[in-house]
């Protein structure tokens, strides 16, 4: 992805609200970037309230652990645990304050600069609540978020918005840096695309991985081919994230995919006064 140049935009946004040079290219080499205390307390104690009224009223749509069948995870809904809620699905239309984050200035100002003027986000795909509960979570493999995407260009990026504190105990994430330029081989996962631990080649790329360890309110950035992934919940508190993903308006879903199976939104330029998000699609 290349960087677009925001001196000749409208006018160029303060540092705090924009990545500086050296981000953009830590980015760029790394695949993924974290960005620290993004948002404000007020925006995160909304986000918390909706989460957990979500939870407990079991507000749909909702993806269970024993859904997936992840290790870890409940056998089914009917074991013990089997109600236990992996994702929260459709945030954006859950409450207005996640629209507000995602039309805020400064991740549409980043977003900008890895993804170029016009960004569009899919409602196909993320547009969720991640919650990883004690006793019943459930570990999550290598993979690439692009591996079941459809798009022109697989040049997408994920936002991820830590809501209370992650950490290696917890199951925050880990990635590989770097790994959004690979192109392995097939045989290189199993069935599921997820990356195959068992081989001495994958072994070796899996050692370079990093914690990616947030406090809330700090703000994960990463490109839909780097390599993540997470183990359970370890603790005896929640974690709760919400995650988005964008696309540049240049690389649009495939049609008949699943990608293209709901509406998108264009984001507003943050310098128009009055700009709304427009719905395409």
């Amino acid at each position: 992805m290349a960087a677009t140049d925001l001196n000749h935009e409208e006018s160029a946004p303060s540092a705090s609200e924009a990545f500086s040079p050296a981000e953009v290219a830590q980015f760029e080499r790394d695949g993924y970037f974290i960005a620290r205390r993004m948002v404000s307390d007020t925006l995160l104690a909304r986000m918390l309230e909706v989460t957990r009224d979500g939870l407990h009223r079991e507000v749909p749509p909702v993806e269970y652990e024993a859904d997936l069948h992840y290790p870890g995870a409940p056998p089914s809904l009917e074991a013990a645990g089997g109600h236990t809620i992996r994702r929260l699905k459709q945030a954006l239309s859950r409450d207005f304050c996640f629209v507000e984050w995602a039309a805020s200035a400064p991740l549409v100002n980043r977003l900008r600069q890895l993804l170029g003027p016009s960004v569009v986000m899919p409602l196909a795909h993320h547009n969720c609540i991640m919650t990883k509960e004690p006793r019943h979570s459930s570990d999550t493999g290598w993979h690439q978020d692009i591996r079941y995407w459809s798009y022109e260009r697989p040049e997408l990026v994920s936002v991820w918005l830590a809501l209370t504190p992650e950490t290696t105990q917890n199951g925050c994430l880990r990635l590989i840096p770097g790994s959004h330029r690979l192109h392995l081989d097939r045989d290189r996962f199993d069935r599921e695309i997820f990356l195959r631990s068992d081989l001495p080649e994958n072994q070796q790329l899996i050692e370079k991985a990093i914690w990616a360890e947030l406090e809330p309110g700090d703000v994960l950035f990463f490109h839909a081919r780097t390599f993540h992934a997470a183990s359970r919940n370890h603790t005896d508190r929640a974690k709760f994230s919400v995650v988005f993903t964008f696309r540049g308006a240049d690389s649009p879903p495939k049609p008949g995919s699943r990608s293209a199976a709901l509406p998108e939104l264009i984001l507003p330029a943050p310098n128009s006064p009055g700009a709304e998000l427009d719905e395409s699609n």
